[in-house]
């Protein structure tokens, strides 16, 4: 049995993609760029695919779609693109538990000058938003706050962020990634200047991802070249798997409101059945949280014998993928960063697990997967009862 679940990582790329990335690749090959017919039809499938991606989250100027080679370049694209702007480095806020797209990206900022507020979290992960208004300065140019934070799945107030951010008049900056697909999103409605989206975290190929700039944000562009992309993205268009993620992206939208509660209902089954594992807590918040995430940490890592890798390890020999919070440097275990930004200890930080759920799984899929690790920490650790008392 093969059970994949580790959609937050990557999911699979949708047949629909696939097909008309196909035919790309055979009819309309063309530089975007070009004026003749081949560069003509190539750029009707880019701009056909702007609406799309622009049609997910209610950006009713396709035009404020800039298309990156992914989530990465679309988080380092609105921060590195504000800050540039600047002569002198100013202020900028973010969370303590953002993604390293935005964690390391403003860690050069401050090489550069620039001073950086962490927002702290409780230990559900979320944030403040009474820090938020402490924090702010006479020069802060930028917040940028994660939308659902992919190793424990809490969802941010981000409509009162926003709103906060936007009355003090810095920018508001938002990664969601995680979120585009999974839950509704109207930048018409939510007080948010950038976004940035991944076309593989929604059945889109990888390689490409898009970030949304209000009309009449300016940014400066990271990359010198041909001016592509309304002159923020310079370089030929990746025109197959930007049509891919156009396809991805109105697909997704048509199949929220089916999908989302049915993945609710899967995730709140699993946690149901987790929490009568000893040794097992649950992360994040439990009601505000991503519809296809679940996250745990053992209590007792020690990060040899027992450790949230050591679980992965184990449910891989089983055939099921989930993935873990904390990362090997040099052959040592380190604990999860957001796990220690959320008050967990360190032996606890080093247990993190996530399992994330996608359009194929299934109850058996989750019943099958929570024996699988009761079994698994039965082995590692036949001290402790199966069932909590």
């Amino acid at each position: 049995m093969q059970i994949y679940l580790d959609y937050s990582a990557t999911t699979p790329t949708r047949k629909e993609a696939i097909a008309v990335m196909q035919t790309v690749l055979t009819q309309q090959w063309g530089n975007p760029s070009s004026l003749h017919e081949w560069g003509q039809r190539a750029a009707t499938v880019v701009e056909e695919a702007r609406v799309q991606v622009a049609g997910l989250i209610n950006a009713v100027d396709p035009a404020s779609i800039i298309f990156t080679s992914g989530g990465t370049e679309a988080n380092n694209l609105a921060i590195m693109g504000v800050a540039r702007l600047y002569a002198v480095p100013q202020h900028i806020i973010i969370s303590s538990v953002e993604h390293s797209a935005i964690s390391e990206t403003v860690k050069f900022l401050e090489m550069w000058g620039w001073e950086v507020t962490r927002l702290s979290v409780d230990v559900k992960g979320r944030v403040n938003p009474l820090d938020l208004k402490a924090a702010l300065r006479h020069n802060t140019v930028l917040v940028s706050i994660i939308y659902g934070q992919s190793e424990v799945g809490t969802v941010q107030a981000i409509a009162e962020l926003g709103k906060i951010g936007r009355l003090h008049g810095a920018l508001f900056h938002t990664d969601a990634v995680q979120a585009a697909g999974r839950l509704p999103i109207d930048v018409q409605q939510l007080p948010v200047d950038l976004l940035s989206l991944s076309s593989h975290k929604i059945y889109g190929p990888q390689g490409v991802g898009a970030l949304y700039l209000r009309p009449g944000v300016e940014l400066m562009p990271l990359l010198g070249g041909g001016g592509q992309e309304m002159g923020l993205r310079s370089g030929t268009q990746a025109v197959p798997i930007i049509a891919g993620f156009g396809v991805a992206a109105e697909l997704a939208k048509e199949e929220l409101a089916i999908e989302t509660p049915r993945l609710i209902e899967l995730r709140d089954r699993a946690f149901a059945q987790l929490a009568e594992i000893p040794g097992l807590i649950a992360t994040g918040d439990g009601c505000d949280r991503l519809p296809h995430h679940i996250s745990m940490c053992l209590e007792n890592a020690d990060g040899e014998k027992l450790s949230g890798k050591t679980l992965v390890r184990q449910l891989n020999l089983a055939g099921i993928g989930i993935s873990a919070g904390a990362a090997c440097h040099s052959g040592k275990l380190s604990p999860s960063p957001i796990l220690l930004a959320m008050g967990y200890s360190e032996k606890a930080a080093l247990g993190g697990i996530r399992i994330t759920l996608g359009r194929d799984t299934t109850e058996a899929d989750i019943d099958w997967t929570v024996m699988v690790l009761k079994q698994v920490l039965q082995r590692l650790t036949p001290d402790l009862s199966l069932v909590k008392r």
